[in-house]
């Protein structure tokens, strides 16, 4: 009793230490943040500017999973369900995945590369009308989903290492690895933005990218934890101000050597995807005139919609996948 009580009190603790967020709160703030500096100078003008908000909202659509249903869905889909790869059985065009497999069905087991495309066309849509306030909160959106599908487990049905006993494995990969090692270790001086003819194979390929890693996080830190006491796995360790039970450093820098790069690969490839999709939905919606917008204050529909995310997170309970299942 004492030992289930024990492991139940660390996958709490490990999900407090992510909030249940896909690269963690400083990994979607660095991705959005780093990708205004590949946009062309007809657009970085107003991205500078706007710096900050898009850092700051890059964790809007995890804190709208405690307000919204239809939320959890558009974060992930899990590719092995479809057999493996190159994944034939699952069409690429949304109408025909649905005329195949019913909508209820592809939503239970995750729908995020065709939400980034509705999302696309919508963030066109605020470029042709020059909506400021539209154009930030929809690249800020757009940029986390795109994260998003770059995590290995976000394309696995095996999401938090639930089936193979690895509970904590989503947060340690995608959150305490880019924390302890992105700023002092990864090269993010990426190329320029690019425009992208095919969005939605784009997009898939960063999937079918991810699909194929899955099996390497899980593999490699479960060889890893096998040759391992737990008192060198874990440690009590100060994050954020509190003293926490976590993945302890030295095993973070044994398991993070054995993924050879990976996780800097997957965040320049999440950076790079990020600015080539707003890129690509400004050159489609005309390249209008960004540089009489300025720097945008919320106004009061923007300002409520941030207060109700906030209560939401802070005071609700996830809706459907979480970190602990």
């Amino acid at each position: 009793m004492q030992r289930t009580r024990t492991a139940l009190m660390f996958v709490i603790l490990l999900c407090m230490t992510t909030n249940g967020f896909t690269w963690g709160f400083f990994g979607h703030k660095h991705i959005n943040y780093h990708a205004v500096f590949l946009l062309p100078p007809e657009m970085t003008s107003f991205y500078k500017q706007n710096i900050q908000y898009l850092a700051d909202h890059a964790v809007d659509p995890d804190k709208r999973r405690y307000a919204v249903l239809e939320e959890g869905p558009r974060h992930y889909i899990d590719m092995d369900h479809y057999g493996n790869a190159p994944y034939d059985a699952l069409p690429k065009k949304w109408n025909d995945a649905v005329e195949k497999y019913s909508e209820d069905s592809l939503a239970a087991h995750g729908i995020a590369p065709w939400w980034i495309i509705i999302m696309q066309q919508r963030l066109k849509k605020a470029f042709e009308e020059k909506n400021a306030a539209n154009i930030l909160k929809l690249s800020a959106d757009i940029g986390h989903y795109i994260a998003d599908v770059h995590v290995p487990l976000h394309a696995s049905s095996n999401h938090n290492g639930q089936k193979t006993d690895q509970v904590g494995i989503h947060g340690f990969w995608e959150s305490r690895l880019p924390e302890l090692y992105a700023q002092t270790q990864y090269n993010l001086l990426i190329g320029k933005a690019q425009y992208l003819a095919r969005p939605l194979d784009y997009i898939w390929e960063r999937v079918y990218e991810s699909a194929a890693a899955s099996d390497s996080v899980l593999k490699i830190e479960k060889s890893l934890a096998a040759s391992l006491t737990s008192d060198q796995r874990f440690a009590f360790e100060e994050r954020n101000g509190r003293v926490l039970k976590q993945y302890a450093s030295s095993y973070s820098l044994m398991y993070h050597s054995k993924l050879n790069g990976m996780v800097e690969r997957r965040m320049r490839s999440s950076i790079f995807s990020v600015a080539s999709f707003w890129y690509t939905a400004w050159v489609e919606a005309g390249q209008p005139d960004l540089s009489g917008l300025g720097k945008i204050e919320p106004n009061a529909e923007m300002l409520q919609n941030i207060e109700s995310l906030q209560s939401a997170w802070l005071g609700g309970k996830i809706i459907g996948r979480s970190c602990s299942n």
